[in-house]
């Protein structure tokens, strides 16, 4: 599987439905702001009645986005990959995390976001969900600059507070993870995957 061609970073680009219209280079992407697969991947745990989520703090020098609050980790799968494996790939080079994790594919949302240093954000975002007892990271100083458990009551109070904390497009990621995750989090191992 080769998701570089002479050292150029290639996306997937898509149309509404998700049928794959070809490959495009990622930056030159974000600056057309061509519709491209992605994914949002969100850890989870149950604290008693409480749902924490792992949210990462992206690097200041990230090509877009630095030093905003987002989730666990998002990005984009590589030229014939499966989305919960480019899920488990990315959560490794940015955090760290190298155990396997019991993924679950539980939507996909569309969005249109302008960024910052002209980028804009214009996504077929698959989230994918896992839920952990508790687990160790070690993140990758040249992707993310911090890392910690937040309670979903401190997001909601923040993302109300000060939603420029966050990158343009968590706010509705969030949103589909409450209304659509699991009552009971350890359900997560028996969800039924969606077709990728």
């Amino acid at each position: 599987m080769m998701n570089k061609i002479k050292n150029i970073d290639l996306i997937t680009l898509v149309n509404i439905k998700g049928e794959i219209t070809g490959y495009a280079e990622k930056i030159e992407t974000h600056l057309r702001g061509d519709l491209h697969l992605a994914f949002s991947f969100m850890i989870m745990r149950s604290q008693g009645a409480d749902t924490e989520y792992l949210l990462q703090q992206r690097a200041l020098n990230k090509y877009h986005s630095g030093g905003l609050w987002a989730n666990t980790c998002c990005s984009h799968p590589q030229p014939n990959e499966g989305i919960n494996d480019a899920a488990q790939r990315r959560v490794a080079e940015e955090l760290g995390i190298t155990s396997p994790l019991n993924l679950s594919t539980i939507g996909r949302i569309h969005y249109k976001h302008l960024l910052d240093n002209q980028m804009i954000e214009h996504e077929l975002d698959n989230i994918v969900i896992a839920n952990v007892d508790d687990i160790e990271w070690q993140q990758n100083p040249n992707e993310v600059m911090d890392v910690k458990w937040w309670k979903e009551h401190e997001i909601v109070k923040l993302l109300h507070c000060k939603p420029t904390a966050f990158v343009a497009w968590f706010p509705m990621v969030f949103d589909f993870i409450k209304k659509n995750k699991p009552t009971d989090l350890s359900a997560l191992c028996t969800m039924p995957q969606i077709n990728q």
